[in-house]
C-alpha cells in the first residue's frame, strides 16, 4: 500500500473514532451561539431540504471571504446552466447571514458537513452532486476521497495555501497524502503563479492547474446591494464638512495603532473623523466600551448613534455586511490585518472598487500577490507602511492635499478595473471544459 493511501486510512479511522466527541463539541458550540440553533444537525450531513430532480453542483466555502468569492461564479453558472440546481454550503452562521442575501433565487443552502466518514457519506448519499467546486484551501480528505470514489468531478477555485499550511502539507508524512488528494481534482485554479508553484510542489498533476485570476477582484462587481440605507446617507451628510478616513478589518490590538494615529492627526486636522470597522462585531463593542471608560466620545453603528458633538470624532462599526457602504463614505481606507507580524492581510480590492485611496501595513500574507500586482500597475494605487509614524504621515498627506488624494483614488480605481476584467469568463470557461465537460 502506498504511503498516501495508508495515511488517509489512518485519518479516516481517526475521524471515525472522534465522531462522538465532535457531536458533543457541536452541541457546546450551539449553546454558545456558534452554530445555528435549529439547523446545526446539518453539520453531521442530515439534510433539511429535498434534493430537486436533475443535475446538481455543490459549491463549498467555509468563511465569509471564500463565500463572497464564490458568489460571482454561482451567478454565472446560474446564467449559463439555468436547468442546473446549485447547492452552497458554509461552515459559519455569520457568513451565512451575509451570503444568503447575495445568492440568486433558487440556490439551496446547507451548513457544511464535518469531514467525518459518516457525515460526508450521508451528505453525498442525499444530495448526489454531479460536480463539486471547493473554494480556496479546503483539502478535506474524507470529502475528496469519497467524491473521487463516486467519480464526482472536483474543482478547487481561487486555490491558495498560507506558508504555514504549505510547510505542513510538505512534511514527509503529509506530502504523500497531499499528492493523493490533489490527484483527484479535475481542475485546480490557483489565485497566483506563486500559489500554482505551491500546488506543483505538492505534486498536483500539471495538466489540472490552470490560471484564471483572483476571484476576490470581482466580488465587488457582482455584489448585490439593497441600496444605501437612510442611516448611512444621514452619516454621509453629517461628515460632509469633515475629513474622513476609515480603518477596516481590524484584528485585536490594531485599533490601538489606529487610535494613536488618529490622536496625532487631530493636532493638524481637528475636523478629522475615523471610522473603525473591526473584523468581528463584538470587538467593535469592546472598543467603544473601552473608549467611553477612558472618557472619550464615540458613536456606535449598531445603536445608530449620531456624531452630534464636535468632540465625537470616532465612529465604530459593530455590524456585518455594511463595509462596502462605508467605503463610499470615506475617501481614504486603511486595511487592517496587516500591522502585526503573523497577520496575513485582507482584501484591498473592495476599497479600491469603491474608489478609495488604499493604505495597508506590510504583513499582507495571503494578499501579497494582489498588493504587488496593483503596485506594479501603478505605484499610487496602494501605499504600504511599516510603522505608526509612516501610517500617520501617509494619512496626513492625503488629508492635507486634495489633488494628491484624488490622484491616489483614481489610480486605485483604474488599476482595480483593469485587473478585474475577464476573470469570471475565464473561470466559467475552465469549469465548462474541465468539470461540466461542455454538457
Amino acid at each position: 500500500m502506498e504511503l498516501g493511501a495508508l495515511v488517509y486510512k489512518l485519518y479516516r479511522a481517526l475521524t471515525y473514532g472522534v465522531s462522538p466527541f465532535l457531536h458533543l463539541h457541536m452541541r457546546w458550540r450551539r449553546l454558545r451561539g456558534l452554530e445555528h440553533s435549529r439547523r446545526w444537525h446539518e453539520r453531521f450531513g442530515h439534510p433539511s431540504a429535498v434534493r430537486p430532480p436533475g443535475s446538481l453542483v455543490w459549491f463549498h466555502a467555509v468563511s465569509l471571504g471564500e463565500g463572497m468569492a464564490a458568489v460571482p461564479v454561482i451567478r454565472r453558472c446560474n446564467e449559463m446552466k439555468p436547468e442546473m440546481t446549485i447547492l452552497m454550503t458554509m461552515a459559519t452562521v455569520s457568513a451565512f447571514e451575509v451570503i444568503k442575501k447575495q445568492l440568486p433565487d433558487g440556490v439551496l443552502h446547507q451548513f457544511a458537513p464535518l469531514d467525518t466518514p459518516v457525515a460526508i457519506d450521508r451528505f453525498l448519499s442525499h444530495w448526489k452532486p454531479n460536480a463539486i467546486v471547493i473554494m480556496e484551501n479546503e483539502l478535506w480528505p474524507n470529502l475528496i476521497m469519497s467524491a473521487a470514489q463516486l467519480r464526482i468531478p472536483l474543482a478547487l477555485l481561487n486555490a491558495r495555501m498560507s506558508t504555514k499550511s504549505f510547510e505542513r502539507w510538505s512534511s514527509p508524512l503529509l506530502l504523500p497524502l497531499a499528492s493523493l488528494l490533489l490527484s483527484k481534482f479535475s481542475l485546480i485554479a490557483p489565485l497566483s503563479s506563486l500559489q500554482g508553484i505551491h500546488y506543483q510542489l505538492l505534486q498536483a498533476p500539471p495538466f489540472v492547474i490552470n490560471f484564471s485570476g483572483d476571484l476576490k477582484y470581482v466580488v465587488n462587481k457582482f455584489h448585490v446591494s439593497s441600496g444605501t440605507s437612510e442611516s448611512i446617507r444621514d452619516l454621509k451628510a453629517e461628515l460632509s464638512e469633515m475629513k474622513v478616513w476609515i480603518a477596516s478589518s481590524l484584528h485585536k490590538g490594531e485599533e490601538e495603532v489606529i487610535l494613536r494615529v488618529h490622536n496625532l492627526l487631530l493636532q493638524s486636522h481637528p475636523d478629522s473623523v475615523v471610522i473603525i470597522v473591526p473584523r468581528h462585531p463584538h470587538h467593535g463593542q469592546q472598543i467603544a466600551q473601552k473608549l467611553r471608560k477612558d472618557g472619550q466620545s464615540v458613536a456606535l453603528r449598531s445603536r445608530n448613534e449620531k456624531l452630534t458633538s464636535q468632540k465625537t470624532n470616532i465612529y465604530v462599526v459593530d455590524t456585518l455586511g455594511e463595509l462596502r457602504e462605508f467605503y463610499r463614505v470615506a475617501p481614504i481606507a486603511v486595511i487592517g490585518g496587516s500591522f502585526f507580524q503573523g497577520l496575513t492581510g485582507h482584501n484591498v480590492s473592495e476599497a479600491a472598487a469603491a474608489g478609495c485611496a488604499v493604505i495597508t501595513g506590510c504583513h499582507v500574507g495571503h494578499f501579497s500577490h494582489m498588493v504587488k500586482a496593483m503596485q506594479q500597475a501603478n505605484p499610487l494605487s496602494i501605499t504600504q507602511v511599516s510603522s505608526k509614524l509612516e501610517l500617520k504621515e501617509a494619512v496626513d498627506m492625503l488629508l492635507s492635499n486634495p489633488e494628491i488624494l484624488e490622484a491616489h483614488q483614481r489610480a486605485c480605481k483604474e488599476v482595480y478595473e483593469s485587473l478585474s476584467s475577464c476573470i469570471i469568463s475565464n473561470v466559467w470557461n475552465l469549469l465548462d471544459i474541465h468539470i461540466f465537460r461542455g454538457k
